[in-house]
């Protein structure tokens, strides 16, 4: 592997079809940004990011060059033409516009095995290459071209025909979430996930009884669900006077215990939530939701607990509020509060179901 730094030309190609999808992927939300948002935000640093498109009208205004199909109908194979012929670097990488996960990091670490012996260089693991999350020499556009005007529009064939080497993603510390894209709506709610809420309330509100309920429900839809509990009170212990607390207070860095049913592990580093989210988001196989038990001054979603004989009223904004469950409010005592039954956890389960899921979200599921 290469130490060199190159200059590269970015491309994004965001002129397929979605006929899977029934909606263009580059513009579906992930969290607060478009996929074509967020692609743009990490790659824009480049030499220069260059969007292809099939038609006039959808990108412009993102303030980056845009290429069209000159020819049309036939597939990635013309974006990759469009692109490495207004590409001004030597190399170009290339992705496509539903691969949410690239970032500048991964292009970099790609980058590192240019050399001069070969003029792709394409990421793959046990199961598939990706030609859409590459880089190319811009020398290649000829063989692009003459394959293009013989009707050979497999993308193989390009590698087939000049010097190439296979990157396993495995290689660049990276995981295959990284390059996954998003073709059906099941693989947009992949990567939506993990959801990510809390459930909020005073001491003694209930907090950890209405959760452990929640569990159930996702584990009764072969949901997997994480929850993190926030601790004002540094008291990180499961158990006092364990022997893992001990070899912590005593200035242990990691410890922990484990056996073939489980591990409880305590770690001294300083974090936050965003760390602890954001480890859990990109391992492999991410948990399906992640419960906060607490925060309720954050601003994540939220389940916000209201309990007679423990608090009066509501106190977050009904923005960042899934619902109120309650043993005593009615609808009709907060507007612009949704009010679940905090003793009837199908229903709050539902109404998250709704919330995150949203066009996603079948009502029949409610009589299930």
């Amino acid at each position: 592997m290469q130490n060199k730094t190159h200059k590269l030309s970015i491309g994004i190609l965001a002129g397929g079809k979605s006929s899977r999808m029934g909606e263009n992927k580059a513009l579906l939300k992930i969290g607060k940004d478009r996929v074509i948002d967020r692609l743009t935000k990490e790659l824009g640093s480049f030499s220069e990011l260059i969007i292809s498109a099939a038609k006039k009208g959808e990108y412009e205004s993102l303030g980056f060059r845009t290429v069209y199909d000159e020819t049309k109908e036939i597939g990635p194979i013309e974006g990759i033409r469009a692109v490495l012929k207004a590409a001004k670097e030597e190399y170009v990488f290339i992705c496509a516009a539903d691969m949410p996960n690239i970032t500048a990091d991964f292009v970099r670490a790609l980058s590192h095995f240019i050399s001069s012996d070969n003029d792709c260089y394409v990421i793959c693991d046990e199961d598939h290459i990706q030609p859409l999350c590459a880089i190319y020499k811009k020398s290649v556009l000829p063989v692009v071209e003459e394959l293009i005007a013989n009707g050979q529009y497999r993308l193989r064939m390009i590698f087939d025909k000049v010097n190439t080497k296979y990157i396993p993603i495995g290689m660049l510390n990276f995981s295959k979430k990284t390059v996954k894209n998003i073709n059906t709506k099941d693989e947009y709610i992949e990567a939506l996930k993990p959801f990510v809420f809390a459930v909020s309330g005073p001491s003694d509100s209930g907090k950890t009884g209405l959760i452990v309920k929640l569990i159930n429900e996702f584990i009764n839809e072969n949901m997997s669900v994480c929850v993190l509990k926030h601790d004002g009170h540094d008291s990180l212990s499961d158990k006092s006077g364990s022997d893992t607390e001990r070899f912590y207070e005593a200035g242990a860095v990691v410890s922990s215990a484990f056996s073939d049913s489980g591990s409880i592990m305590h770690r001294r580093e300083e974090t936050d939530l965003k760390t602890m989210l954001s480890r859990l988001s990109d391992a492999d196989n991410p948990p399906d939701f992640i419960i906060v038990e607490g925060m309720k001054n954050s601003d994540i979603p939220k389940i916000e607990i209201v309990r007679k004989g423990v608090s009066e009223k509501p106190v977050c904004p009904p923005d960042y509020v899934i619902c109120i469950a309650t043993d005593f409010l009615s609808p009709h005592d907060y507007e612009g509060y949704e009010i679940c039954n905090l003793n009837d956890e199908k229903e709050i389960f539902l109404r998250l179901k709704k919330y995150f899921l949203k066009g996603f979200y079948n009502e029949t599921d409610k009589n299930n």
